[in-house]
């Protein structure tokens, strides 16, 4: 890693052939003599040997100063490693990179902090550490403390703090104390809906202010809004450098968001369940292979496999949709139509796949829960899951999202308005 003054003055990060290497099933031990540990090494060496995970590999890439990148990826794809490299938390196995600026970064809730010191002392410690001085530190104080709204507990350790309360700090202080560099993980999600918003609206000023950020998110709304250009990493490589809206209809088209599935294992199947076998949920844009984030402006195939391991009378098999919080928007059954349900009336032996489609432009962005029932009315349930499955509706090109609000509610139709001048 490098912080001395580049030669091209224009370049905030520049990252070479980067990679970063774990071995799986390595124990942490004890401090030992030298002599003690050589022979345990030894046998690792061996032992270990097809035991590597690169999480990142043959990464290369330059940012701008004054660039604001997105990075996209599944759980999993090495995004969060290479932010923790280029904060400095863990150094590469292989390669290297160059960080112009006094970088800040906030990768984890609490991040920096010292759970003994209070809140206002780790203000200071973390302007520290950034390397301001004091004078600079406390003609923001008031600014950070305002902000993270926990003025009332400023005082008190951070171990006393909840999560989202250290959260709330972590991040004023990483966005006030004015870093050339700011690197922000997927943090947000531990504040509640209101504090999410003023963080985003927060990032954009930052965005706005001539800093190079890097930005990680699940949220393509947030992606889209804050980003100018998107890396979009898979299996610890960068498989994409596209502005924005180009990354991100690749990325969601296809299927390198999470996979969308839920497939039942046998211990996650109640003996009562019989002759009732789930197999898996999905969900999907129609025509897309299933994933985790699904565009609003698009349809949304909810499908639903399962086994019959002998015939069922009067079956049922359908879904509740849900927000995070656990409330409900809407409930639908594969035999709602009475036709329907007079024509399969009995559900002979084999393997089913119960198909529907959400109308496009019919559901607002955020995250939602699909829950599974299936049932004969009145007779017996054979098997329910209320949180099967969760995705996230990305509504980029939605009614209204030429305006940078927040739109209340779980649903975002398309309505035909007429305008007439009386």
């Amino acid at each position: 890693m490098s912080g001395s003054t580049s030669k091209n003055s224009d370049i905030a990060i520049r990252v070479e052939d980067i990679g970063k290497m774990y071995r799986l099933g390595s124990s942490v031990l004890a401090y030992q003599t030298l002599r003690e540990s050589l022979p345990g090494w030894l046998k690792r060496q061996s032992s270990e040997k097809d035991e590597i995970l690169w999480a990142l590999r043959h990464v290369h890439f330059e940012v701008k100063r004054g660039e604001v990148i997105g990075i996209i990826g599944k759980n999993g794809a090495g995004k969060s490693t290479l932010l923790k490299i280029l904060a400095r938390v863990t150094e590469p196995s292989e390669g290297y990179a160059e960080i112009h600026g006094r970088v800040g970064s906030l990768l984890e809730v609490g991040t920096g902090f010292h759970p003994e010191l209070t809140g206002r002392e780790n203000i200071f410690l973390n302007g520290a550490i950034l390397g301001m001085r004091r004078a600079e530190i406390t003609a923001k104080l008031d600014e950070i403390i305002d902000f993270s709204e926990v003025e009332k507990f400023i005082d008190t350790p951070i171990k006393r703090y909840s999560s989202g309360m250290q959260m709330r700090l972590a991040f004023s202080v990483a966005a006030h104390l004015e870093p050339e560099i700011l690197v922000v993980d997927e943090v947000l999600a531990v504040g509640d809906a209101d504090f999410q918003r003023k963080c985003l609206g927060k990032m954009q000023d930052v965005s706005q202010q001539g800093r190079t950020v890097l930005f990680v998110s699940h949220n393509m709304s947030a992606i889209l809004r804050l980003t100018t250009e998107t890396l979009v990493v898979d299996h610890g490589k960068i498989i994409m450098r596209a502005p924005t809206e180009q990354a991100v209809d690749y990325y969601l088209s296809q299927g390198h968001a999470e996979e969308g599935i839920k497939q039942w294992t046998p211990d996650e199947i109640p003996d009562a369940a019989a002759p009732f076998r789930p197999i898996s949920i999905s969900v999907r844009n129609t025509g897309s292979a299933p994933s985790d984030s699904v565009r609003s402006i698009d349809p949304i195939d909810i499908e639903i496999a399962y086994e019959l391991e002998e015939s069922v009378k009067g079956l049922r098999v359908g879904f509740y949709l849900m927000n995070t919080r656990g409330e409900y928007i809407s409930t639908s059954f594969d035999t709602d139509d009475p036709a329907k349900f007079e024509s399969m009336g009995t559900r002979e032996k084999g393997i089913y796949l119960s198909r529907c489609t959400l109308p496009a432009d019919l559901l607002n962005e955020g995250r939602f829960v699909l829950g599974v029932n299936a049932s004969s009315y009145r007779i017996r349930r054979y098997f329910q899951d209320e949180q099967a499955l969760t995705f996230h509706v990305d509504a980029s090109g939605a009614p209204g999202t030429h305006w940078a609000e927040q739109r209340l509610g779980p649903l975002r139709p398309r309505l035909e308005w007429s305008i007439e001048k009386e």
